[in-house]
């Protein structure tokens, strides 16, 4: 198991998923446009960013391979290691040395932070994990923020309100006082997925990447803050979030939508510490390895709770039309008795962003979209099988819901086979299996 993002490009560099670019690179639009291109097939590294002394690295689990390799899984294996992982947490080793204290800066201009979009407020960091002390259960938070640049030493901040990281800073404005904070760029890709998962009020997410790298992760305390970040990390930054100022800003969101513009708190940043040869870690918004760090934590929960309460429940799979986020798609073995609408309802229950669920039978491949359509084609009756719930909490991130309100329309889908059809009759023709080679039949 590897133990930093250094040892895990060596490996996946032995893998051939790994991509090179010595040439010379802007941060405004040139590695964006570069990571696109290799959505899903390779990681890639860039050498020589222009006016930067850091290399680059994007679409780090940009595939389901990828972030099996992070966690060291198996691609059909990635749920259970998650769940287990969730469940057995440990506290990580505690070290007074890490490598980011080998050089240090109050500079935030000096990392190459990349414009990635058209008509985006400004440049992003995208892969900004932020840590801070939960006030009313005295334990430590990590989760994903972006972060814009505000100067040489500030940063506007985006977060959910209700979440974690907006309640510890909430605390802190009712009582008169900033919220000091830590970031991390640029960590093992356990740790991402570690903090990209949405753990109970009061649990440190760090304890769950402990135990997904198999204990191998250890912590250094910050000097400022004495928050604890993970010794390996390429770049840390000191700060708070102020409690008084907000600077307006719009990005690209998973969707791969533009949010409305917001009003977003600040961060004075005090001390940015970093490696030698550092690595910066640029993540592409509403690309797969965003929608993978996003989604899987979420769709490894949902596996795990609708196999405990629905035994026939095989697997869910968050599909990549819905970005990983708003439709699933539940496998079940149906039986008479199975009552597939209360499947729908638990599913929704779970996971209060999806838009739409479908169920379908063991023989139809959940991850294969042509499959499920084709479900939907042959075993689904609208007047029947449908399942419409209006004016329901929803994601924010779905522009076409009221994302003031937080109100949209849900819809569950039954594509099973009806129980009172002939079971034989949806069975798909099979040809029985034969040595056939192709090349027997060409002409001669």
């Amino acid at each position: 198991m590897t133990v930093d993002m250094r040892s895990f490009l060596q490996q996946i560099k032995k893998t051939n998923d790994l991509f090179i670019v010595k040439k010379g690179v802007s941060t405004k639009y040139e590695i964006a446009a570069v990571t696109e291109k290799l959505d899903e097939s390779k990681a890639a590294l860039f050498e020589n960013v222009k006016g930067s002394k850091f290399k680059l690295i994007s679409n780090l689990v940009g595939s389901r391979d990828r972030f099996a390799q992070a966690i060291g899984s198996k691609k059909s294996d990635i749920n259970r290691k998650i769940v287990k992982a969730i469940s057995s947490a440990k506290k990580p080793r505690i070290s007074s040395t890490a490598k980011f204290f080998e050089n240090s800066s109050k500079d935030i201009s000096i990392l190459p932070i990349v414009t990635h979009f058209q008509n985006e407020s400004g440049p992003f960091i995208t892969s900004s994990i932020l840590y801070t002390r939960n006030q009313e259960k005295k334990s430590q938070n990590s989760s994903f923020h972006r972060l814009m640049p505000i100067g040489k030493n500030q940063f506007s901040i985006r977060m959910v309100e209700g979440r974690d990281l907006h309640r510890s800073f909430m605390f802190a404005k009712t009582h008169g006082q900033d919220l000091p904070v830590a970031i991390t760029v640029g960590v093992h890709p356990a740790i991402s997925i570690a903090c990209a998962f949405q753990a109970k009020w009061g649990k440190n997410e760090l304890e769950i990447a402990n135990s997904l790298m198999n204990n191998k992760l250890t912590l250094t305390k910050c000097p400022s803050t004495g928050l604890l970040v993970p010794s390996t990390a390429e770049i840390v930054m000191e700060g708070k979030i102020l409690r008084n100022k907000t600077h307006k800003e719009w990005m690209v969101e998973m969707l791969r939508t533009y949010d409305m513009p917001r009003s977003a708190p600040v961060i004075q940043i005090e001390k940015l510490y970093f490696r030698n040869n550092p690595i910066y870690h640029d993540i592409l918004s509403g690309y797969t390895e965003a929608r993978l760090l996003m989604g899987m934590p979420i769709e490894a929960k949902l596996n795990s709770i609708m196999k405990k309460k629905f035994p026939q429940t095989k697997q869910v799979i968050l599909t990549s039309g819905g970005a990983n986020w708003l439709h699933a798609v539940v496998q079940i073995s149906k039986t008479r008795s199975t009552n597939v609408k209360k499947i729908i309802n638990e599913t929704f229950a779970n996971h209060r962003s999806l838009k739409m669920v479908t169920i379908v039978d063991d023989d139809i491949d959940p991850t294969d979209a042509v499959a499920v359509e084709f479900a939907m084609a042959t075993r689904f009756q609208a007047d029947k099988d449908l399942v419409i719930i209006k004016n329901v909490r929803g994601s924010s991130l779905d522009p076409s819901s009221n994302q003031k309100k937080l109100r949209t329309a849900k819809m569950g889908i039954d594509a099973t086979i009806p129980a009172s059809k002939r079971p034989d009759g949806f069975k798909l023709g099979k040809i029985p299996k034969s040595k056939t080679n192709l090349k027997d039949y060409l002409k001669k």
